[in-house]
């Protein structure tokens, strides 16, 4: 029996304020953050550091699980293949982006397709730390002794494709050295290495400049475009020679594909107010990065910038994923 024309646009009446009801509920219980590199790691800190003002702001706990592996691959497939409620979220690297599908023959899951950009959260540099027991006092000392030395120094990185990786390949093709490349899973275990003296140097995304405060390790170039404004007096590696070095990163925030505008709009509005914030703009400084709010279609652009750019190096070197 046909309903009739009253009871239908009540029913639909009903089904809208359900619906919106539903919508103004969001969040209603805890948010997942996964962090899809190991706890420690510049991803890992920059999700800790944004997690606890976000709660705050959104009522809700958010839960940090770390789930490390392949690049990032596993933990960005978890959050790709979760329901697109707006309770599961992605801190990652920019590489899982814009470098993995360059290196992987085969992903599990569609980075562009299977995932939304939600917020960026910090443009990551890399800082050139050496062992304080290598001759090398500057960048160009270290030049000349990698040419002194080919293949008898090892440097370490998060693993196959991470920024630090690609610095590394950057700079032995610019300055035509040879260094054997050691990939870790996550940048904190190649920095224990580096302090005790497994590896010779690291091209650090910030985890390791209180090592550097305190006298452990010896900062000798920026990767950056520009100088970092946490180290000043640090030349950055184009200034040293190595003409448009850049592997600067963004990291930030993700979603399922699906996830609802409006809880994708509140996220970033939320999260690029931390970012704001004296507290989260000293914290980013102190990790050697700089916070930077983006909208959702800012961030993607960046992410197809470093794409390209980072596809180059990709090529040109054979970089495979592990």
């Amino acid at each position: 029996m046909p309903i009739p024309r009253r009871s239908a646009l009540a029913l639909l009446t009903a089904l809208a304020t359900t619906g919106t009801a539903r919508a103004q509920a969001w969040p209603a219980k805890p948010i997942r953050l996964v962090v899809n590199f190991p706890p420690g790691g510049a991803a890992d800190q920059i999700a800790r550091a944004v997690g606890t003002p976000l709660a705050e702001a959104l009522g809700q706990p958010v839960v940090v699980e770390n789930r490390g592996g392949a690049n990032g691959n596993i933990g960005g497939e978890a959050v790709a293949k979760a329901a697109p409620d707006g309770y599961t979220l992605l801190m990652s690297s920019g590489g899982m982006v814009s470098v993995n599908p360059h290196i992987y023959a085969r992903m599990p899951f569609d980075p562009a397709r299977d995932l939304v950009p939600v917020a960026s959260a910090a443009r990551v540099l890399v800082y050139l730390l050496v062992r304080p027991d290598l001759p090398p006092r500057n960048i160009a000392e270290f030049i000349a002794y990698l040419k002194a030395n080919p293949g008898k120094l090892s440097y370490g990185s998060p693993g196959n494709g991470s920024s630090p990786h690609l610095a590394g390949e950057m700079m032995k093709s610019q300055a035509g050295v040879f260094a054997v490349h050691v990939p870790y899973r996550g940048a904190a275990p190649a920095l224990q290495d580096l302090l005790a003296g497994q590896i010779d140097y690291f091209f650090d995304p910030g985890i390791g400049l209180n090592q550097v405060r305190a006298g452990k390790l010896r900062l000798l170039a920026v990767g950056s475009p520009h100088r970092s404004p946490a180290f000043p007096d640090v030349p950055t590696l184009a200034e040293a020679g190595l003409k448009g070095f850049d592997a600067d990163t963004v990291f930030g925030f993700y979603a399922p594909a699906g996830t609802p505008a409006d809880v994708v709009a509140r996220l970033n509005r939320e999260i690029n107010r931390i970012l704001q914030t004296p507290p989260l703009r000293e914290r980013m400084l102190a990790l050697g990065g700089e916070a930077l709010p983006l909208t959702p279609e800012q961030f993607h652009q960046r992410a197809l910038d470093d794409s390209r750019r980072f596809g180059a190096v990709i090529r040109e070197r054979g970089i495979r994923g592990d």
